[in-house]
């Protein structure tokens, strides 16, 4: 994993409330505080930044905000992951697991498993 995610993955754990995160100095330990639904609104926001730094990059050849943006979303999803205690790695994992696999079928796949699932219960 690089070395940039893994630094950053263990200062977001750091500031993480029950770690000894600050929400008075910390804007990660503040949406740690607020909880699952402001990370989830601020990916959301990120994401739609991100979307229209694409577009505008489309029509204008500057991709300088669509880097800037997927940075910003990229970062949010990390203190997701922490909320979760998931890690970047376990994600770069589950990339690997899927290399080599068509996205038609992996998708499939994931239908089946559901299915199964909801057999089991």
């Amino acid at each position: 994993m690089s070395d940039t995610l893994q630094r950053l993955a263990r200062v977001i754990e750091s500031r993480k409330p029950a770690n000894g995160g600050d929400p008075e100095q910390s804007y990660i330990a503040r949406l740690f505080v607020k909880g699952d639904d402001a990370i989830l609104k601020k990916i959301g926001e990120e994401a739609t930044e991100t979307v229209m730094a694409a577009k505008d990059a489309r029509v204008d050849g500057k991709t300088d905000k669509v880097l800037y943006e997927c940075a910003d979303l990229w970062f949010h999803t990390l203190i997701l992951l922490a909320q979760f205690n998931l890690t970047p790695q376990q994600v770069l994992d589950e990339l690997a697991r899927r290399e080599g696999i068509s996205g038609i079928e992996e998708k499939a796949n994931r239908k089946l498993d559901a299915r199964e699932q909801a057999e089991q219960k």
